[in-house]
């Protein structure tokens, strides 16, 4: 297969890494400090933790389905090559609300900043030149788009690390608890259990990313780094969101001293470094927000890609890609246009609707371990039970704890949204009187890099022998 019709394998692990930590946006933990405070009553690292176990969970099992099926396309993939196309396609259009709408948030925090500092310049100029840039980075080259956002994810921990420093000051200077050692922020007397949990429904969504770096497999050098990359991602961000919570919890255990909870980082950096470096540390949330929106740019990119390629959707256009930058241009141009709307509605609007299809494909995804290792490969032994059976097991349960705590407006709209992708399924399909895209495996590993081959030294031009050469499980199937 000519290199020209695959993507560019040019991510090594840690570029991976980044592109992760970027889509998860770190300043987060201080936008939402305020609300999550209120929710749990004091105890915003608690929550964190929860949220922290169940995402490991299911981060453990998108890195055994990567493995196992070494392609673009996430969740989607994955439910498709396990439980059929159908499911794949509901799945990946659920999908889809998420990833479509992450950019457009980002674009959408992006005005807000915007016109928050430029009062007078109309807000559609702001969000054109934003969309226009982060369209034309992702258009070029996969590894500009991973170059900028190493940078930006770089700078924006190095003041995450500052704002550490003076945190401590502050606690030792008797600011909040007055001491860098204290179980407050973790348990008091008025925490209740649901408090925490409903807490942490809200930032176990800050965790959106590590999903999202399946949607590189086929651009990584290394297709074994993938599941290596994924858990780092997800402990190295759980520690960051942990870390943070905890020193803002401890230097601000009443939240009276903030003007508004809806955003609390402008004012948690002016409390504790005083107005130079809340300008710093709006910097820093502002990079972050330019990462995520690279990551999530060519995350939804990708996705749409594999379902072109497919032929879920339309395959001349949605599965093509440019001869030269060897991205899929189309769909970049698309992901742009989409984020245009940014223009209009309100961050609440659209941030409501992401959860619901983060959920689904969380849900699925430890299913199709449990489906594909453990009922189709009949992996049963005292280990493999605990691996293929138990934990995945485990997560979904854990996500269905989220999905009972999913805000009203969110679950209305994402049954909609589904409703919609019923109706379009049922269309192509001339009421499943037609197959859904394919359903080859071969065929999606047949379209993984001969670049990789080459350097491998693979004398078999087969895909699965290749694939199974780099020690990956698969099926022949």
């Amino acid at each position: 297969m000519s290199d020209k019709t695959t993507l560019k394998r040019s991510l090594g692990v840690w570029a991976i890494v980044a592109l992760g930590l970027g889509y998860m946006t770190p300043t987060i933990v201080f936008d939402t400090f305020g609300i999550v405070s209120k929710l749990t009553n004091g105890v915003v690292p608690a929550a964190y933790l929860v949220a922290l176990l169940v995402m490991s969970l299911t981060a453990i099992s998108y890195g055994k389905m990567v493995q196992a099926f070494p392609q673009a396309g996430s969740a989607y993939t994955y439910t498709r090559e396990t439980m059929g196309p159908h499911l794949g396609f509901l799945v990946g259009w659920a999908s889809l609300l998420d990833y479509l709408l992450l950019p457009m948030v980002n674009a959408l925090i992006i005005r807000i900043y915007m016109e928050s500092l430029f009062p007078g310049i109309p807000i559609w100029i702001w969000v054109f030149a934003y969309v226009i840039i982060i369209t034309a980075i992702n258009v070029y080259s996969m590894e500009s788009t991973s170059g900028l956002n190493m940078i930006l994810v770089v700078f924006t921990i190095s003041l995450i690390a500052i704002f550490l420093i003076l945190a401590a000051v502050q606690l030792y200077n008797g600011m909040g608890e007055g001491t860098l050692f204290t179980i407050n922020p973790l348990t008091n007397a008025n925490v209740e259990l649901v408090a925490v949990l409903t807490g942490a429904t809200v930032v176990a969504f800050s965790f959106i990313g590590f999903d999202a770096i399946t949607m590189y497999t086929e651009e990584a050098r290394d297709t074994s780094t993938v599941p290596r990359a994924i858990l780092l991602t997800v402990m190295i961000g759980g520690v960051i969101f942990f870390i943070s919570s905890y020193f803002a919890q401890a230097l601000f255990p009443d939240l009276s001293v903030f003007n508004t909870l809806d955003d609390t980082l402008p004012e948690i950096g002016l409390l504790v470094g005083g107005q130079v470096f809340q300008l710093i540390f709006l910097a820093g949330a502002f990079a972050a927000t330019i990462a995520s929106g690279l990551a999530s740019h060519a995350s939804v990119s990708r996705l749409l890609f594999v379902m072109g390629r497919n032929g879920v959707l339309q395959k001349k256009t949605f599965g093509y890609l440019h001869p030269k930058f060897r991205t899929p241009i189309f769909t970049v141009v698309l992901t742009g246009v989409v984020s245009l709307f940014a223009i209009g509605p309100d961050l609440e609007l659209i941030a409501s609707v992401i959860n619901f299809g983060a959920l689904i494909a969380f849900t699925f995804v430890n299913l199709a371990v449990i489906m594909h290792f453990y009922i189709r490969q009949k992996r049963r032994s005292g280990g493999d039970t605990l691996k293929y059976l138990f934990m995945p097991t485990l997560g979904a349960l854990s996500t269905g704890v989220l999905w009972y705590h999913l805000h009203a407006d969110a679950f209305i709209s994402g049954i909609i949204w589904i409703a919609v992708g019923i109706i379009y399924m049922l269309f192509i399909t001339k009421f499943f009187k037609k197959e859904l895209g394919s359903m080859d495996v071969i065929d999606d590993v047949g379209t993984l890099d001969e670049e990789l081959f080459k350097t491998k030294g693979f004398e078999s031009r087969d895909p699965i022998e290749g694939v199974e050469s780099l020690g990956i499980e698969t099926s022949k199937t």
